[in-house]
Protein backbone atom coordinates (compact mmCIF):
# COMPACT_ATOMS: atom_id res chain seq x y z
CA UNK A 1 0.00 0.00 0.00
CA UNK A 2 1.15 3.35 -0.61
CA UNK A 3 0.96 6.21 1.89
CA UNK A 4 1.52 9.92 1.86
CA UNK A 5 3.32 12.32 3.34
CA UNK A 6 3.93 15.62 3.53
CA UNK A 7 5.05 18.95 5.44
CA UNK A 8 7.33 21.67 5.51
CA UNK A 9 11.35 21.80 6.49
CA UNK A 10 13.70 24.92 7.23
CA UNK A 11 16.96 25.35 5.60
CA UNK A 12 19.22 25.66 8.82
CA UNK A 13 22.26 26.09 7.51
CA UNK A 14 23.53 26.74 3.58
CA UNK A 15 27.44 26.18 3.76
CA UNK A 16 28.71 26.93 -0.10
CA UNK A 17 32.61 26.23 -0.65
CA UNK A 18 34.00 28.40 -3.41
CA UNK A 19 32.56 27.06 -7.05
CA UNK A 20 35.12 24.46 -8.42
CA UNK A 21 34.38 24.43 -11.65
CA UNK A 22 33.62 27.85 -14.23
CA UNK A 23 33.72 27.10 -17.92
CA UNK A 24 31.61 29.17 -20.36
CA UNK A 25 29.71 31.08 -18.37
CA UNK A 26 28.56 27.93 -16.23
CA UNK A 27 29.45 27.71 -12.45
CA UNK A 28 29.21 24.43 -10.26
CA UNK A 29 29.59 24.79 -6.39
CA UNK A 30 29.22 21.95 -3.88
CA UNK A 31 27.21 23.13 -0.90
CA UNK A 32 26.13 21.12 2.84
CA UNK A 33 22.93 21.97 4.17
CA UNK A 34 21.48 21.21 6.83
CA UNK A 35 17.46 21.05 7.09
CA UNK A 36 14.59 20.70 9.87
CA UNK A 37 11.36 18.79 9.17
CA UNK A 38 7.69 19.40 10.10
CA UNK A 39 4.54 17.60 9.55
CA UNK A 40 4.58 13.81 8.79
CA UNK A 41 8.11 13.98 9.24
CA UNK A 42 10.02 14.92 11.86
CA UNK A 43 13.35 14.82 12.17
CA UNK A 44 16.60 16.53 10.53
CA UNK A 45 19.41 15.70 7.51
CA UNK A 46 22.10 16.62 6.02
CA UNK A 47 22.55 17.15 2.56
CA UNK A 48 25.53 17.57 0.10
CA UNK A 49 24.42 19.38 -3.25
CA UNK A 50 26.25 20.02 -6.40
CA UNK A 51 24.43 23.42 -7.96
CA UNK A 52 24.59 24.64 -11.51
CA UNK A 53 24.55 28.02 -12.04
CA UNK A 54 24.51 29.72 -15.55
CA UNK A 55 23.85 33.05 -17.01
CA UNK A 56 20.11 32.48 -16.66
CA UNK A 57 20.86 32.10 -12.80
CA UNK A 58 20.58 28.93 -10.36
CA UNK A 59 19.34 26.11 -13.13
CA UNK A 60 19.95 22.72 -11.99
CA UNK A 61 21.41 20.66 -8.72
CA UNK A 62 22.18 16.99 -7.90
CA UNK A 63 21.84 16.09 -4.04
CA UNK A 64 22.30 13.14 -1.61
CA UNK A 65 20.34 14.02 1.62
CA UNK A 66 20.34 11.74 4.92
CA UNK A 67 16.96 12.30 6.97
CA UNK A 68 16.99 11.44 10.35
CA UNK A 69 13.41 11.50 11.91
CA UNK A 70 10.19 10.01 12.60
CA UNK A 71 7.84 9.29 9.33
CA UNK A 72 3.95 8.71 10.70
CA UNK A 73 5.16 7.17 13.40
CA UNK A 74 7.78 5.43 12.68
CA UNK A 75 11.61 5.88 13.62
CA UNK A 76 14.26 5.49 11.38
CA UNK A 77 16.65 6.49 8.58
CA UNK A 78 17.18 6.95 4.47
CA UNK A 79 18.96 8.36 2.15
CA UNK A 80 17.24 10.74 -0.63
CA UNK A 81 18.77 11.57 -4.06
CA UNK A 82 17.43 14.90 -5.22
CA UNK A 83 17.25 15.90 -9.09
CA UNK A 84 16.31 19.47 -9.25
CA UNK A 85 16.32 22.30 -12.13
CA UNK A 86 14.89 24.70 -13.95
CA UNK A 87 15.16 25.75 -17.93
CA UNK A 88 15.38 29.33 -17.49
CA UNK A 89 16.55 29.99 -13.37
CA UNK A 90 12.44 30.83 -12.66
CA UNK A 91 10.12 29.02 -10.27
CA UNK A 92 7.66 28.91 -13.32
CA UNK A 93 9.92 25.99 -14.88
CA UNK A 94 11.47 24.65 -11.38
CA UNK A 95 11.11 20.84 -11.14
CA UNK A 96 12.65 19.27 -7.70
CA UNK A 97 12.22 15.56 -7.19
CA UNK A 98 13.14 13.12 -4.81
CA UNK A 99 14.22 9.59 -4.56
CA UNK A 100 13.99 7.21 -1.38
CA UNK A 101 17.62 5.32 -2.48
CA UNK A 102 16.56 1.64 -1.81
CA UNK A 103 18.04 -0.56 1.08
CA UNK A 104 19.20 3.14 2.70
CA UNK A 105 15.97 2.92 5.75
CA UNK A 106 17.15 1.57 9.28
CA UNK A 107 15.47 1.21 12.03
CA UNK A 108 11.43 1.36 11.87
CA UNK A 109 12.14 2.64 8.32
CA UNK A 110 13.89 -0.62 6.89
CA UNK A 111 12.39 -1.69 3.27
CA UNK A 112 11.35 1.77 2.93
CA UNK A 113 10.71 3.19 -1.18
CA UNK A 114 9.36 5.97 -2.82
CA UNK A 115 8.87 9.65 -4.44
CA UNK A 116 8.74 12.74 -3.97
CA UNK A 117 9.34 16.67 -4.65
CA UNK A 118 10.00 19.88 -3.20
CA UNK A 119 8.01 23.02 -3.72
CA UNK A 120 9.29 26.59 -2.93
CA UNK A 121 6.23 28.94 -2.07
CA UNK A 122 6.39 33.02 -3.35
CA UNK A 123 8.04 33.61 -0.03
CA UNK A 124 10.82 31.49 -0.03
CA UNK A 125 9.22 28.96 2.03
CA UNK A 126 9.96 24.84 1.01
CA UNK A 127 6.83 22.19 1.42
CA UNK A 128 7.76 18.46 0.62
CA UNK A 129 5.18 15.70 0.06
CA UNK A 130 6.40 11.97 -0.48
CA UNK A 131 4.76 8.73 -1.79
CA UNK A 132 6.22 5.70 -0.04
CA UNK A 133 5.75 2.01 0.68
CA UNK A 134 7.06 0.23 3.55
CA UNK A 135 7.96 -3.43 3.25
Amino acid sequence: MTLHAGGTFDIDDWEAEKPYDEQGGNKLTLAHVRKTFHGDLVGTSTTELITVESQAGPVAYVAVEHVQGILHGREGTFVLQHSAGSEDGTADTQWLRWLIVPTTGTGELAGIRGVGQITVAEDGGHSWSLEYTLE
